[in-house]
């Protein structure tokens, strides 16, 4: 939690963006994994919740009733058995204090809160749902009914809450940094531990070790696999072979804020010259990033180079022909990298996502092309902003079906040599991200420590601490 005066703040700025009406934050409630006492840990709150009102607790409801600068804390108190299982808490009021809101009420005041407010003709405003709990809620409290919820959610809030969020405080930036630092002990960890014969679920078990014994939790479920043409391989009992590349995507969350990183490395202390070759060119597009990212500049546009970069470097191997501009025009690239540049980052790893890609991502000057595969992925387009978080992560895949659905219906085919390509099936693939800030004049890295990720770095790395 941050100061006090933090929340008072960005409620304050809250209000002079949505104007008018009265503004639900849903806070989450417990999530059962098999029945109601055995609860998924550690419990998450709502992002949104957190950022205006930084309290952890469940089954609380934040409102903020613009018209009236009213701000109230709803949610009931824990009884007598709740202590003797779990101690005493504070109490919400004390909770809402904490956080400069004046106003505290149970949870059965919230439905005469709604009433009244329609009653009046007074707009309610919330945000996307993405619990069912939280969406019986809503209906119960405006009759609208779940289907219809993500459609009717306050597209005012919506878009105060993304302006506000995508430019992070410095004291967001320092917790993103503090959450880096674990993400370099991650990875570092999976570097040592990796070698032949031992499982990905092992290796991946002991990468999340170190999330929970740094962090609180991991900031997604953590990707460890030799099989790195999948986008998100989760580990599995496969065991590690000499020879092949091993994708590690991971990072943690720590004081509500996340880090994400991909590094690829071999499982053996030296890649072979055909991954070398790849593995340059996803470097040398993850390079490209760093040096052009910066305020004013459409991440669109940075996607697009590094599309073109990607294409010409894959024609040098003989992998891609033709003219490159046509060729990304076309989608030809996304036969490699189907996903895009990058996403922003903060409380949520792809932060804000539940909001809506177009109103997180883009604007009226950059609309995402949604009918296109691989441009569809592109989470971020809009121009950058001093002190936006983003990931830049490249990657080249090889994906069997892919090729095979490509070559067989002949897309790209003008663009494409699929002979050649045929033989990279075995391959896997690549990916190297990292976490960057933009500055005012350009980007750096986040964290106190960079993980190796030049080739020479890496087997140095991997020569000198593996076991």
């Amino acid at each position: 939690m941050f100061s006090r005066e933090t929340y008072i703040n960005r409620r304050a700025e809250l209000k002079k963006l949505v104007k008018s009406g009265v503004i639900l934050f849903f806070g989450n409630n417990e999530s059962p994994m098999n029945y109601p006492n055995n609860t998924y840990y550690p419990f998450r709150q709502d992002s949104s919740f957190l950022y205006y009102f930084g309290q952890h607790r469940d089954g609380l409801v934040g409102v903020v009733d613009v018209d009236n600068n009213r701000e109230m804390l709803i949610g009931n108190d824990i009884d007598i058995e709740d202590i003797v299982w779990y101690g005493s808490v504070d109490s919400v009021a004390e909770l809402a204090a904490e956080v400069g809101v004046a106003d505290s009420a149970p949870m059965k005041e919230l439905k005469n809160i709604c009433d009244e407010a329609a009653s009046k003709g007074r707009k309610i405003h919330f945000l996307p749902p993405y619990r069912h709990d939280t969406m019986i809620q809503i209906m119960d409290l405006t009759g609208i009914h779940p289907s219809k919820q993500r459609k009717e959610a306050s597209l005012e809030l919506i878009m105060a809450v993304v302006k506000q969020r995508a430019t992070k405080e410095p004291q967001e930036i320092e917790a993103i940094e503090k959450a880096c630092d674990v993400g370099y002990l991650m990875h570092t960890t999976a570097m040592r531990v990796t070698k032949a014969g031992l499982t990905e679920k092992y290796v991946g078990g002991i990468i999340d070790s170190v999330a929970l014994s740094h962090a609180s939790k991991n900031s997604f479920p953590t990707i460890f696999s030799q099989h790195g043409e999948i986008m998100h391989g989760i580990p599995r009992l496969d065991v590690l072979q000499e020879g092949r590349l091993a994708l590690c995507d991971c990072g943690c969350e720590l004081n509500d804020y996340c880090s994400d990183n991909t590094r690829t490395f071999p499982v053996a202390k030296k890649f072979t010259q055909r991954q070398l070759e790849i593995y340059s060119i996803v470097e040398a597009c993850h390079d490209y990033a760093i040096e052009v990212a910066k305020p004013g500049v459409k991440w669109m546009d940075v996607h697009l180079n590094i599309c073109r970069m990607m294409t010409d470097k894959l024609k040098e191997l003989g992998l891609m022909k033709g003219d490159t501009e046509e060729a990304v025009k076309a989608g030809a690239h996304a036969m490699f990298m189907p996903h895009g540049l990058g996403h922003m980052m903060g409380m949520d790893v792809h932060d804000m996502e539940g909001l809506g890609q177009t109103y997180v991502g883009f604007d009226e000057e950059t609309q995402p092309n949604l009918e296109q595969f691989g441009t569809n992925c592109l989470r971020m387009g809009r121009r950058l902003q001093e002190n936006f978080v983003m990931t830049d992560e490249p990657g080249i895949y090889f994906i069997p079906s892919l090729i095979d659905e490509w070559r067989d219906s002949g897309h790209c085919a003008d663009f494409l040599n699929f002979d050649k390509i045929e033989t990279y099936k075995d391959f896997g693939g690549i990916r190297l991200e990292d976490d960057i800030l933009i500055t005012p004049n350009g980007c750096r890295f986040l964290g106190n420590k960079r993980i190796p990720y030049h080739p020479k770095d890496v087997e140095a790395y991997i020569e000198e601490y593996r076991e």
